[in-house]
């Protein structure tokens, strides 16, 4: 039976619902049945709520699936989002015994839609670092070939839904997190708006570019997802009043007369061949279906890595500060080495790079009087091996953590909207992705372009063969 529910999208499970072929608490069930089965390999949880859930989905009447999309759909969250009487440890040694007094602004939200929580997922330390490697909790891997990374931070939210344990998870992005972990594992990736969904009840790492993201299988679930999370909060200081779309009613719509800008710098270069030949495929098939490509020139490049770097340290050391006197040993090297790094930028630089990000945002925003859209690769490398520390591209060595994010970490900064969604296989057997990003709040564009991408056949990608 699992295997028959473990990779439906929310849509099709719900008229499974619908139709009495199963029940919300079978439904439960048969996820903690596959997360019992391919949690030690993918690392995905390092919190399961499944008694809990169980409860939930048995006092769930047909009403109550009436309500909302995903009323009776089991998800999971990244361990940064609290979850009433929950463990939020943030994959740390830190946060060995912070469970949470109320859910996160989004977690109440789905919990009023009737959805149900399996369960908290794994992450690079405190989001800091995109490669989803933790000494704690382990490593998550991709489903495709579990010798490679899921990428992060959000690689259990990724590795969760890849390997079909939930059919849709939340997580953060700061430069990515959300985004690069989803091209690598075949599913689709989406940070809306700055603003858009409340980070409230979220662990900080940079209040200054953190974004709540979504993974999901197809458009239509992300779609519907976002419809629920989305929405003003005064309890967080950056959340937007804004009236909250119905984000799948216009899916369908044709997008003809749409203009993809296409960037001359930075966003196709030394990037794996493979991928860019996956990203000539859609944009023609987006000229196919009456969009029109445009050339757009991005802002300058050069220290864009550095900029947000000289914002996230000095904000993750404020957010830590405390802990650190407290519970200094109990961080892991690589997040206290960063945060040293914090310790050392001047304010003057943290406020200079600041005022690079609204420049960003100005000429960013500025791109779209002349497109409706912008198309990029998701990523400029496929997901590497577990271990990797460096890649090289056109004789260039890289970070791999910068080569997974390189494509991603700009937007985070402008706080555009950004998804990221399959478009081909690589031949070494791993999901290619491309990005679209859009105007400030117009997700629903965003959403229909892809959604015209998604439902041709010619960039459906096959389902990861797990094994036993």
């Amino acid at each position: 039976m699992t295997d028959n529910i473990a990779f439906q999208s929310v849509k099709r499970l719900k008229s499974m619902l619908h139709s009495g072929q199963i029940t919300p608490a079978e439904l439960v069930d048969a996820f903690a049945e596959r997360i019992d089965q391919h949690n030690a390999r993918s690392k995905a949880f390092i919190t399961t709520t499944i008694d809990a859930a169980r409860e939930q989905a048995l006092g769930i009447c047909r009403d109550d699936l009436d309500s909302s999309p995903f009323a009776g759909i089991p998800y999971a969250s990244k361990d940064l989002f609290d979850v009433k009487g929950v463990l939020t440890s943030a994959g740390s040694r830190v946060f060995h015994d912070r469970v949470a007094k109320t859910d996160a602004h989004a977690i109440a939200k789905l919990r009023s839609a009737h959805a149900i929580s399996l369960g908290k997922t794994n992450l690079h330390e405190f989001a800091y670092g995109a490669t989803g490697e933790n000494e704690v909790y382990g490593t998550p891997v991709n489903a495709y070939d579990p010798t490679r990374l899921a990428g992060g931070s959000s690689s259990g939210s990724a590795a969760a839904v890849a390997f079909g344990l939930v059919p849709a998870a939340l997580g953060t992005d700061t430069g990515g997190s959300v985004r690069a972990p989803a091209a690598l594992n075949g599913l689709v990736g989406f940070k809306p708006t700055i603003g858009r969904i409340s980070t409230y009840g979220v662990v900080p790492y940079c209040w200054t570019l953190d974004h709540v993201g979504l993974m999901t299988r197809t458009i239509a679930d992300c779609a519907d997802l976002l419809t629920i999370v989305s929405g003003y909060d005064p309890g967080d200081p950056s959340s937007i009043n804004r009236p909250v779309d119905n984000y799948a009613e216009a899916l369908d719509q044709d997008i003809s007369g749409l203009r993809i800008g296409i960037p001359s710098n930075f966003y196709y270069e030394r990037t794996d061949e493979e991928i860019l030949q996956a990203l000539d495929h859609v944009k023609d098939h987006l000229v196919a279906c009456g969009a029109k490509l445009v050339p757009v020139t991005f802002p300058d490049m050069e220290h864009s890595r550095t900029v947000s770097l000289t914002v996230q340290m000095p904000e993750a050391l404020s957010a830590h500060s405390a802990y650190l006197q407290e519970r200094g040993e109990l961080y892991g090297a690589d997040f206290r080495a960063g945060l040293a790094l914090g310790q050392c930028i001047l304010a003057e630089h943290y406020v200079r790079a600041k005022r690079f990000v609204e420049i960003y945002r100005q000429q960013t925003n500025s791109l779209f009087s002349e497109v409706d859209l912008i198309l990029t690769p998701a990523t400029p490398e496929i997901a590497q091996k577990v271990g990797t520390v460096k890649v090289t591209r056109n004789g260039v060595n890289e970070a791999i953590g910068n080569a997974i994010t390189r494509f991603t970490t700009f937007f985070n900064m402008t706080g555009h909207p950004a998804l990221t969604m399959p478009c081909a296989m690589h031949t070494q057997g791993v999901p290619i992705a491309m990005q679209l990003v859009g105007r400030y709040f117009d997700e629903k564009t965003v959403l229909r372009a892809a959604y015209a991408v998604e439902q041709s056949d010619r960039f459906f990608i096959p389902l990861p063969k797990l094994g036993s």
